[in-house]
């Protein structure tokens, strides 16, 4: 019987977390003191906002993401709430649109102006009125412009269509009434077609966007559900939550089947809420815990056993809230493949978190930077209220490459009519041409590869291992031996790092003829 190691490969066995230094952390920020079970922070690439503490009314800070160090105690602020502010979210596709949600009932959007703020915002670009109780969460949708959630505790989630000229919006385009109790975290599947929501009566539900229908409804007493999110393309859910003993608990589901969950694994016993991010990129999965200052990460397979432990980040400095830098955000030539922004109330400072993974070359790493979600939105509001379903546009976060390229996924209820015979056409031509290149390609590589092979077979009595041996003699001591061996293991390394670029490089191109033939040029 063949021994097998007992460890799997990852290459994100060695990923650490590296804390930003005092100069590079946001000091002095009035961070808020509401219990309210929210991240209470939300980050771009070009801002951070925080709900601070405030008499009267509710608030939040705007800071330019390069202004580190002490923050002024008069900094402007968006106060334009009657009531303490629960949840903020940024635009995924405009980096200068906000939406926040209220003790007061209402949802309001702010423009942040491009220079940053000199003064106090107190008009709302919009006012979402619908619900009759507090908001306590906001979403936006993850593909499609303008379209907004929000869940509050009329235990309604409402559908906003932002795209509409009126400054007050009194009617939501949907109302989703499926929860008998306030709505503790909602969570959106890849395309934005599917909705799950965990509720305080402790169920997990997946929910039809277009149709209001409940999929699939959990009820497990085993594991109480706090908040749940879902993991990328791979159909399944993860939700943290308590066990039947309060310990804090995670449990993975199957999207398709809410009856049992696929796995459970038992955190601690502390009782602050574990909040769980996860990066469809890496599939790793991060769960952070309020009241705590320590971080577990872990890598998702679509196998068993589906969760690999990896590390835990440890502080004494415990967290409020969390913030999330989008990948286009991340310093890429450092190998950063995710980042926190600690909300620490004990020292009113909000404090950046790096994970990153371990890389002795500087170059840019292609393999831990696969094509992800860029900026621009796939599709615009009304379309995804007409049914129509499609993948996220994505990027390459490499420096000096284009800055998107779309990957449509075009469902049955979108007319296939609206190609124009022109444009498709001349995709047709366009695929022709590539097919024809390619054929006169293979053949000079196969003709080339032949001479090579001949000439090898030449060369090869004089060479052995890439090295000449009339000019390299055998090694006469154990040092010498070693030295050769190492040499042997760098080359193999190198060739291996080679390959594994050249991977990526064919599922690059391999998008890029989704792209021409799905022409998304033609929309």
């Amino acid at each position: 019987m063949s021994w097998r190691p007992q460890y799997r490969s990852s290459k994100f066995r060695h990923v650490f977390g590296k804390p930003a230094n005092k100069e590079n952390c946001y000091d002095g920020v009035p961070i808020t003191k509401s219990v309210h079970d929210s991240h209470f922070c939300t980050v771009n690439p070009r801002f951070i906002a925080v709900v601070t503490e405030c008499a009267g009314g509710g608030a939040f800070l705007i800071i330019p993401i390069h202004q580190t160090g002490k923050i002024d105690p008069h900094h402007p602020r968006v106060c334009g709430h009657r009531g303490n502010v629960l949840d903020i979210k940024w635009n995924p596709f405009d980096d200068f649109s906000i939406a926040s949600g209220s003790e007061d009932s209402t949802v309001k959007i702010w423009d942040i102006p491009k220079h940053g703020m000199m003064k106090n915002i107190t008009t709302a670009k919009k006012e979402l009125q619908g619900h009759s109780r507090r908001v306590g969460l906001i979403e936006w949708h993850p593909t499609a412009g303008n379209v907004l959630f929000s869940a509050g505790y009329d235990y309604k989630i409402m559908v906003w269509n932002l795209d509409t000229p009126d400054q007050i919006i009194k009617n939501p385009v949907k109302t989703i009434s499926v929860h008998s109790d306030v709505v503790l975290s909602m969570s959106f599947n890849t395309d934005g077609s599917l909705l799950a929501t965990s509720c305080k009566d402790k169920k997990l539900k997946v929910i039809d966007l277009h149709t209001g229908f409940v999929l699939q409804e959990a009820n497990c007493k085993s594991h109480k559900a706090s908040k749940v999110v879902f993991l990328g393309n791979l159909k399944k859910l993860m939700s943290t939550g308590t066990s039947r003993w309060n310990n804090r608990q995670i449990a993975l589901w199957d999207q398709d089947d809410l009856s049992v969950p696929l796995l459970e694994e038992d955190l601690d016993s502390s009782s602050g809420v574990p909040f769980p991010f996860y990066d469809p990129d890496t599939h790793m999965l991060y769960v952070a815990g309020k009241g705590d200052g320590n971080i577990r990460y872990y890598e998702i397979s679509s196998e068993k056993p589906y969760l690999q432990f990896l590390a835990e980040y440890r502080s004494y400095l415990p967290q409020k809230g969390m913030g999330i830098m989008p990948k286009r955000g991340l310093d890429v030539s450092s190998c950063e493949v995710f980042r926190f922004y600690k909300l620490v109330t004990t020292k009113s400072l909000i404090e950046p978190l790096s994970m990153i993974v371990p890389r002795r070359s500087e170059s840019y790493q292609e393999d831990i930077y696969p094509m992800t979600a860029g900026s621009e939105p796939a599709m615009t509001a009304e379309e995804w209220f007409r049914g129509i379903h499609k993948d996220p546009v994505l990027m390459s976060l490499k420096p000096g490459s284009k800055n998107s390229q779309s990957i449509p996924l075009v469902t049955a209820r979108e007319p296939l009519s609206i190609l124009e015979p022109k444009r498709f056409q001349n995709c047709i031509e366009q695929l022709e041409v590539a097919a024809i290149q390619e054929r006169l390609e293979q053949k000079g590589t196969k003709e080339q590869k032949r001479l090579e092979d001949k000439s090898r077979d030449k060369t090869r009595s004089a060479f052995s291992n890439g090295c000449n041996l009339s000019e390299c003699a055998p090694p006469k001591t154990e040092n010498e031996l070693l030295q050769m061996f190492y040499r042997q293991q760098e080359e193999i390394r190198q060739l291996r790092e080679l390959l594994g670029q050249r991977d990526v490089r064919v599922k690059q191109l391999e998008l890029e003829i989704k792209n021409i033939r799905n022409c998304p040029g033609s929309y």
